[in-house]
């Protein structure tokens, strides 16, 4: 057989559900398995999944055979799901098109045999058909293995680790077709063999495989050392055999294929093979190695009741267009067994015909003794492949692998509440490392998704990304004693005056008396008194119109209203908000008539500058009072609406009771919006240790964390990372020389955590600088030009010619 014509001798007989009754007499249960990210497992993890496997594949029947099938393909990305309809998105979607990567897709069968005695000669012809409709016949014996492996199935599902998803009726097909036409894109062709190699259309394949006892010349175990990130303060892991999966950054097939066998048979056979061995006077030193072995799989089984013998095949296949350069694939493959003191076995001739023949699924069970190592369950557990690439959520923020720098999809937003319960996010970093410049890459993907951004900012770092959006953005800088035109009190009819906007304004006032733990009495008291001005004053609505109010009343207000004056102390009242009227210190604040906050209505990206204030408590405090009744009267109405609040370099303000106080506000409030919180600060330190800021942590869950030199100790213990979370943020490392550049991020969603990449398109960086002498060029040219798009077109051309 040197030539396959798949359409004349196809493997499969019928397909009912996922269930593929082949041509040979064998029944197969196909999965896709979906498996964790790479870099995302512990130690811990790793022994945890092993275990997984162990309890669901345990109990499976006698003879049942399992294919591990992990195929790895080198592709162009596809960006297809990229949104190019903006500047940057259009950057951003022909930037990262067709970039090569290696995409792992991970495959479980579960096969019955038709012989179950599983008795292979050496070479079958695995393409021979069995007596017609024989299938039929064995419909009382499927159905009992198909519970069996619901069963299993089941078990690894509900573990949450790992799913496995039955396959469709296409997907077998595709699968069938694209192992038997070579991985070869756009056309049909036929299977070559001969002795010295396997030729499938534009691709040569060769195999190495791990076939035998001898083969092991060490122990096993579910995790190893990563000597790429481990450092000499901390150890990172991975897989036993990851080595051979994304590592290998070559066209490949990983199979491991396992047969169950009865345990009982076994140990007799092996109790008489020692006995045997035993009783021979004249050892060799290959009896003896032999004896030894043996003798120690048998006191496993009567050690370990759990124990489940196994015969076991481990291959890996590999393909290439150049026939010469499948050596130096296997001289790397060689490589990765030798660091795991595994002597591989390389097949030649026929045998590697058939290993890859057999490595199909349905022809699994086609595979002698000669080409099986004998163990327990456990042991051949640990060269199992339990992870895969960064998985992209269906929509979502892009950032990028740490494998290819290839994009990926995370929906920090979870619309479903699957991950997350709150999605305020926090932002940590020193200075210099790019806090906002990612902050801008988050928030510039959400407004282009229809989010509306408010940026409470103090230091005029989103300036250049908004003025891509002319029509959409508005930015209102505070400048001394001038105010932000933002007049609470105003309102244009009488119907404007709701129960919630009653509520919000005795909010607001009971804030600027700097009121804390107010009861519901002195709300009620300060909800009448603003009832009572509105229905008295019919126009000219101001707090300085408010206190003329209350001062021209003073003597008759609390009898009038029948409140006491524990509950609203109208002295109190006036010497306070003294400060914030005509002569006051801070009557700049409030010096307005009208009300200017409709013009950030119809905003979508709305940026309060407030760097002239930054250290002015008093100042900042009212400024965010303002901001809030601002937001509360407009950008909240509408609750179906998404939208995002960001405090950036907040650091400083932080230190001042009221201000914190003030942005816990948010965070309560935003339960009832349909909108998220961000923070920025440059250490968790800057929050202070006390119940206000343990609210906003515990309503924070999505961080982010860049690189920081002073550690990571502090953010792992108020945040409750765990040990491999504190292990990725010490693995984060920066490229910021060559033309890929980068910096890696720590992400954590809910549960989830690992470390992704940031790299972005020249137009993309040009938007998103904050500062330096190229952002300066930039901010020249666009107020010479008036069009950010083509000014940072112009800077990227110049530097071309440079």
């Amino acid at each position: 057989m040197n030539k396959i014509n798949l359409r004349t001798y196809h493997p499969i007989l019928d397909i009912q559900n996922h269930t593929v009754f082949a041509s040979n007499g064998n029944v197969v249960l196909c999965y896709k398995a979906e498996l964790p990210e790479i870099y995302s497992l512990s130690e811990v993890d790793f022994a945890e999944l092993h275990g997984i496997w162990f309890q669901a594949f345990k109990s499976l029947p006698t003879g049942t055979v399992i294919h591990k099938q992990d195929v790895y393909q080198k592709l162009g990305y596809n960006a297809e799901q990229f949104p190019s309809k903006t500047f940057l998105g259009k950057a951003t979607h022909d930037y990262f098109k067709g970039r090569e990567h290696l995409n792992h897709q991970s495959y479980l069968f579960f096969v019955l045999p038709l012989d179950k005695t599983l008795k292979a000669a050496k070479y079958i012809n695995p393409f021979r058909k069995t007596e017609k409709g024989l299938h039929r016949k064995l419909d009382v014996q499927v159905a009992g293995f198909i519970t069996a492996v619901n069963d299993a199935v089941s078990f690894i599902n509900n573990s949450r680790r790992v799913s496995l998803r039955p396959l469709k009726e296409n997907e077998i097909l595709e699968h069938a077709h694209a192992y038997f036409n070579g991985f070869n894109q756009g056309f049909d062709t036929d299977i070559q063999l001969d002795r010295k190699q396997i030729e499938i259309g534009d691709h040569f394949f060769d195999a190495i495989a791990v076939n035998n006892e001898g083969c092991f010349g060490g122990g096993v175990q579910s995790s190893k050392t990563n000597e790429r990130f481990t450092s000499d303060d901390f150890t990172f892991h991975q897989g036993f055999i990851d080595g051979l999966g994304l590592d290998l950054d070559e066209n490949h097939i990983v199979n491991q294929i396992l047969y169950l066998d009865d345990k009982h048979k076994w140990r007799k056979l092996l109790d008489k093979k020692i006995e045997e061995l035993s009783k021979s006077t004249n050892f060799g030193t290959q009896n003896k190695v032999v004896l030894k072995k043996i003798q120690h799989i048998v006191d496993r089984i009567n050690e370990d009741d759990t124990s489940r013998i196994i015969r076991g095949h481990l291959n890996i296949i590999f393909w290439h267009s150049e026939v010469g350069q499948l050596k130096r694939i296997a001289s790397r493959i060689n490589a990765e067994f030798k660091e795991l003191d595994i002597v591989p076995y390389y097949p030649r001739g026929e045998e590697r015909k058939h290993y890859f023949l057999n490595s199909y699924p349905c022809h699994a069970t086609n595979f002698s003794n000669e080409d099986l190592y004998v163990t327990d369950l456990k042991h051949a557990l640990c060269l199992y492949i339990n992870n895969s690439n960064y998985r992209s959520d269906t929509s979502g923020i892009i950032f990028n692998d740490r494998q290819y720098n290839i994009p990926v999809l995370k929906d920090v937003w979870d619309k479903q509440k699957k991950r997350i319960k709150a999605r305020n996010f926090a932002i940590f970093a020193p200075t210099g490392e790019g806090k906002s410049f990612l902050a801008n890459n988050i928030l510039r993907q959400y407004f282009e998704m229809d989010v509306r951004l408010v940026i409470i900012d103090l230091g005029g770092s989103y300036a250049k990304f908004a003025k891509l959006y002319p029509d959409q953005h508005i930015i209102l800088r505070y400048e001394q004693g001038k105010n932000l035109g933002i007049n609470p009190f105003y309102i244009s009819k009488e119907a404007d005056l709701t129960p919630e906007r009653l509520e919000d304004l005795a909010v607001f006032l009971l804030e600027l008396l700097a009121e804390s733990n107010v009861s519901k009495a002195r709300e009620v008291a300060m909800k009448k008194v603003l009832l009572y001005y509105y229905e008295n004053i019919r126009k000219g609505h101001s707090l300085a119109s408010l206190y003329r109010f209350v001062d021209d009343n003073k003597d008759t207000l609390i009898r009038e209203l029948r409140i006491k004056e524990t509950h609203f102390g109208v002295y109190d009242f006036l010497h306070i908000l003294s400060e914030y009227v005509e002569g006051g210190l801070y009557s700049f604040l409030f010096n307005v008539g009208e009300d200017q906050s409709y013009k950030i209505e119809d905003k979508r990206l709305i940026v309060f500058e407030l760097d002239e204030v930054r250290d002015n408590k008093e100042i900042l405090s009212v400024m965010l009072k303002l901001i809030k009744s601002a937001i509360q009267r407009t950008i909240w109405r509408n609750r179906s609406e998404r939208g995002i609040i960001l405090f950036d370099e907040f650091a400083k303000q932080l230190k001042f009771d009221n201000v914190l106080e003030s942005v816990e506000f948010y965070y309560q409030a935003i339960r009832k919006q349909n909108g998220a919180i961000g923070i920025i600060l440059q250490s968790i330190n800057q929050l202070p240790q006390n119940s206000t800021s343990a609210s906003i942590l515990e309503n924070t869950q999505v961080i982010y964390s860049l690189r920081s030199e002073k550690g990571y100790d502090e953010l792992q213990r108020r945040l409750n990372l765990s040990s491999h979370d504190l292990d990725q943020l010490k693995s984060i490392r920066n490229n910021l020389t060559g033309e890929r550049k980068y910096t890696e991020i720590f992400i954590k969603i809910g549960k989830e955590s690992n470390i992704f990449r940031l790299e972005v398109p020249p137009e993309v960086y040009a938007a998103y600088l904050t500062d330096g002498h190229e952002s300066d060029r930039i901010m020249r040219i666009y107020e010479r030009t008036n069009d950010m798009e083509r000014a940072i077109k112009e800077f990227l051309n110049t530097q071309k010619n440079q």
